[in-house]
C-alpha cells in the first residue's frame, strides 16, 4: 500500500544527529528527503567513531532513504537555491544555532513568506526563545539541563552518560512528532504551515516522570540510584552465579508473591506489610538482599528460566552480540542485512514503529556525498554551465 508519507518532501539542513535522525524517521515511511551538505567534507556524522573506506558505518544508519546535495549555504546562490527548493517541499528541517538560518536570509520568518504552507522544523539546544537561546547547546548539555544525567550513574559517583547520544535522539523523536502533528493541523487549517521549536533540554525534561511534582509537594530532590528503581520495590539488577547480571522488575503486588515464591521467601511474599509497593520500600534492602541471594546461587539462564516459566518479568543485559544473536530481534526483522558501497556486508537497525498496512521500508542506501546534487538542480531549471561554474566556486 501506499506509505504514510508519500508525497511528502522535506529539505534537510542539519548536520549530525538530532535533524538528521527525525529526517530519517519520516524518510523510512515514505517522505521524500533531500539532505543538504557542506562541499568537499559534508556532514560531519561521515566522520565519526568507527570509519569504512574513509566513511563513517554510523552513516549508513542515520541517511538510508535520503539524496544527497552540496550547497555552501554561506553562499547567495546557494541561499536562493534553498529558497527556490523551500517553495516546492513540505517541510524543512534544520539544527543549527538560533539566527544563524536568519543571517543567511534562511530563517522561519522568511521562508514562511514564500510558502504559507510549508512545516519548519527547528531543533536547538536551548530553543529559538529565552535567555539562553545563543549559547551552544549539544546533546550532553541537554541531558544534563533536562535532569537526566544528575539520576544517573551510582549514588555519590560523577554522573555518567547513558551510553548514546539519548538527548539528541529524544529531540528528533519529539520532531518527528511535531511535523506530524503540523501537517495533520495543516490539513484541516486551509494549508497554513508552521514552525516547531524542539529544545534538546526540553525533550529530555519531557521525560522525567514525577521528577517535578515530587519537588513541588514532597520538596524531594531525586538522586542517582544506580540499577534500582527509587520508590518501586523490587525492581533492580542482581548478580548470579556466573557473574552475570540479571534484571528483575518484580514490582507489581501479585508478581512479588510469586517471586517470593520461586526464591523460597513465602515469608516474605505473605507478609502483610509487603503486601503492596509503598510498603514493599521501606524494605527495599531486605527484599533485595534475598533475591541477591538466591540469584548467586544460579547462572543467568537457570535464573531466567525459573523467572519465566513464573511469568516474573525478568531479562538479561544484552549487549550488540546478543542482539544479533537473539532470535525475537530476527524474528521481527530488527536486524537487516545490507551492503556497503563496495560490496561489504553490514548489519542495519530495523524500522520502529510497526505498522499493520503501511510499513516503513529501506528504499535506498545512504548516498555518496552530493550524489543527487545535479539530478536536484537540473530539476529547479538549473543548466550545466550554471552548475559547473558553481562547482569551480565551490558553492556545490
Amino acid at each position: 500500500m501506499k506509505k504514510p508519507l508519500a508525497g511528502i518532501r522535506i529539505l534537510e539542513l542539519g548536520q549530525l544527529i538530532a535533524g538528521p535522525f527525525a529526517a530519517k524517521m519520516l524518510g523510512e515511511f515514505g517522505a521524500e528527503v533531500i539532505k543538504v551538505e557542506p562541499p568537499v567534507k559534508g556532514d560531519p556524522l561521515r566522520k565519526w567513531r568507527l570509519l569504512h573506506d574513509g566513511t563513517s558505518v554510523w552513516w549508513q544508519v542515520q541517511s538510508r532513504n535520503k539524496k544527497s546535495i552540496t550547497l555552501d549555504l554561506r553562499q547567495p546562490e546557494a541561499q536562493e537555491v534553498v529558497r527556490t527548493l523551500a517553495k516546492e517541499v513540505d517541510v524543512v528541517i534544520e539544527n543549527f544555532k538560533p539566527g544563524c538560518l536568519e543571517g543567511w536570509g534562511l530563517g522561519w520568518e522568511q521562508l514562511k513568506v514564500i510558502n504559507p504552507r510549508l512545516i519548519m522544523l527547528r531543533v536547538s539546544g536551548y530553543g529559538q526563545t529565552g535567555p539562553y537561546r545563543d549559547l551552544p547547546g549539544f546533546g550532553v548539555i541537554g541531558e544534563a539541563m533536562g535532569g537526566l544525567r544528575h539520576l544517573s550513574g551510582e549514588p555519590g559517583r560523577t554522573p555518567v552518560r547513558v551510553g548514546v547520544s539519548i538527548g539528541d535522539s529524544l529531540s528528533a523523536l519529539h520532531g518527528v512528532i511535531g511535523v506530524l502533528l503540523a501537517l495533520r493541523a495543516r490539513d484541516q487549517e486551509n494549508g497554513q504551515g508552521q514552525m516547531i521549536d524542539v529544545a534538546l533540554y526540553e525533550s529530555v525534561f519531557n521525560m522525567m516522570e514525577s521528577l517535578l511534582p515530587e519537588y513541588a509537594v514532597f520538596n524531594e530532590v531525586r538522586e542517582a540510584a544506580g540499577s534500582s528503581l527509587p520508590g518501586i520495590a523490587p525492581s533492580n539488577a542482581y548478580r548470579c552465579h556466573d557473574g552475570k547480571f540479571v534484571l528483575i522488575a518484580g514490582n507489581g503486588d501479585s508478581i512479588f508473591k510469586r517471586l517470593m515464591a520461586v526464591i523460597g521467601r513465602d515469608d516474605l511474599g505473605q507478609a502483610p506489610a509487603l503486601e503492596s509497593n509503598d510498603g514493599r520500600v521501606k524494605h527495599v534492602n531486605t527484599i533485595d538482599q534475598a533475591i541477591s541471594q538466591w540469584t548467586g546461587q544460579h547462572s543467568l539462564d537457570e535464573v531466567l528460566a525459573a523467572l519465566n516459566a513464573s511469568q516474573i518479568p525478568a531479562g538479561k543485559i544484552y549487549d550488540i552480540a546478543d542482539i544479533v544473536a537473539d532470535p525475537h530481534y530476527q524474528a521481527r526483522d530488527m536486524i537487516l542485512d545490507s551492503a556497503l558501497p563496495d560490496g561489504t556486508a553490514i548489519k542495519l537497525p530495523g524500522i520502529v514503529p510497526k505498522l499493520s498496512e503501511t510499513p516503513g521500508d529501506v528504499r535506498s542506501a545512504a548516498p555518496e556525498l552530493g550524489q543527487h546534487t545535479d539530478q536536484v538542480l537540473s530539476g529547479l531549471g538549473i543548466d550545466q554551465s550554471t552548475r559547473d561554474a558553481w562547482r569551480k566556486r565551490g558553492i556545490i
